[in-house]
């Protein structure tokens, strides 16, 4: 993998040309009181390095004479290590990670300005780091106040993430490897999850059994909190107390997915407790499942990535006018957004290294992204019949045999040079199949 975080680094630093990109590491999480969680990098800083430790900085000077690549990392420590674990240490960030220079940490305030003094511009984003976003602002302006006697040095900031974004928005063959096996992982998973579902269960039993299918396949563990939703939790998007006991005649929708090699997978699957969807359940969860073909149906390259949305909406919309939970014209209903009571939220989000990744929806009002080949996104179409939802205006009533289903279902689909390829097609989501 050190071929690829060079060639990354490469291919930004011939984007910035004569400035310098900084990135800092994600700082550690506490848990609670002096326990901390297990650590997690920052996406852009192991996107670029594959670095896994926390207090570290890593900067690209593409004009700089020798150090292009310079790590700022934490220096071996002995007694630190018995307690937390082995470092990687300054020596090693060179040998292991092929920086050009490396210096503790300590030794940032003393060495980052050789790395500036010659940018005409830095690139960092500000984040949620305000000391070390001060450390930023405190250098450039340094710098600015003495350019005149130098005639060099920045003199402007731009985020990192204009230009990272739309590289990590198209996934290599590696990245695509690491996000198959995730999918692959969490397919297994729901696939267990779906044949230890019983009636009489709790929630919790049935996440303990996805989770321990990530743990026991190799991965991370859970990409975001599991969302184990039965009965009229589903209608909740991001439920995950996961605490209810399941009944007989109700659905379950589960929401999971495992990150692996830090790529994420995003499944959902809504199927009946009992093994037998009611008519009512069966009728709106076959409007969904049409409403999520006709969307994946839209991604290939050349499509905006809003046609994804607009098809599913559209079959929604349909469905729910044939059932009489909303009336009128489906054109001026779509654009008067009166199914978001039901449907509330977008189709799609992009999938990578973070769950809802990088990259760009929309280049300005009428200039929608559009899809290419190594894109990878969600398409996820749901209906939720909330309890005493507000309903738009001038629209019926909603039958009381609706209320309280909540279906959703979810695939990762990769836009391939001829259409797509559904990631995770391994779940069955035909009602023929779901049904035991």
């Amino acid at each position: 993998m050190q071929a690829e975080y060079q060639q990354r680094r490469d291919r930004l630093m011939a984007k910035i040309g004569n400035g310098t990109a900084i990135f800092r590491s994600a700082p550690m999480a506490v848990m609670h009181n002096d326990v901390e969680y297990t650590y997690r990098q920052d996406s852009d800083f192991f996107y670029l390095t594959g670095f896994n430790e926390p207090q570290a900085v890593a900067v690209l000077a593409p004009h700089h004479p020798e150090h292009r690549f310079v790590l700022f990392v934490q220096p071996k420590d002995r007694e630190k290590e018995v307690w937390t674990g082995y470092l990687c240490g300054v020596d090693a960030a060179k040998e292991k990670y092929g920086a050009d220079a490396a210096y503790p940490i300590a030794e940032l305030e003393e060495k980052l300005p050789q790395y500036l003094e010659k940018a005409d511009r830095i690139y960092y984003h500000l984040g949620r780091d305000r000391t070390f976003n001060d450390t930023i602002l405190k250098h450039y302006q340094n710098l600015l106040r003495t350019y005149p006697k130098r005639g060099t040095g920045p003199t402007g900031i731009e985020d990192t993430g204009t230009i990272l974004s739309s590289m990590r928005l198209v996934k290599s063959e590696a990245e695509l490897e690491l996000m198959r096996q995730a999918a692959d992982i969490a397919v297994e998973a729901h696939n267990r999850a779906r044949e230890f579902t019983a009636p009489g269960r709790y929630e919790y039993e049935i996440q303990a059994e996805i989770e321990h299918t990530f743990k026991l396949r190799g991965g991370m563990g859970p990409a975001y909190p599991s969302i184990v939703a039965s009965g009229v939790n589903a209608c909740v998007l991001h439920y995950i107390e996961n605490h209810r006991q399941m009944q007989d005649q109700e659905l379950l929708l589960i929401d999971a997915g495992c990150a692996y090699g830090y790529y994420n997978s995003d499944i959902t699957r809504t199927f009946p407790v009992g093994g037998k969807f009611t008519p009512e359940q069966k009728t709106l969860y076959e409007i969904v499942l049409e409403a999520q073909k006709q969307a994946i149906a839209q991604v290939k390259p050349g499509n905006t990535f809003n046609s994804v949305h607009d098809a599913a909406v559209r079959v929604i919309t349909e469905g729910l006018v044939e059932l009489g939970i909303l009336k009128g014209e489906i054109d001026k209903l779509i654009e008067e957004e009166k199914y978001k009571p039901y449907y509330m939220h977008r189709t799609s989000h992009w999938l990578g290294l973070d769950v809802h990744d990088v990259g760009v929806y929309q280049h300005g009002e009428d200039k929608p992204q559009i899809l290419q080949a190594g894109q990878v996104l969600t398409v996820e179409p749901g209906l939720y019949i909330v309890p005493e939802t507000k309903l738009a205006e001038d629209q019926p009533e909603t039958d009381p045999r609706w209320v309280g289903i909540g279906i959703r279902i979810e695939d990762d689909v990769l836009v391939t040079p001829t259409g797509h390829e559904v990631l995770t097609a391994g779940v069955p989501k035909e009602v023929a199949e779901v049904e035991r």
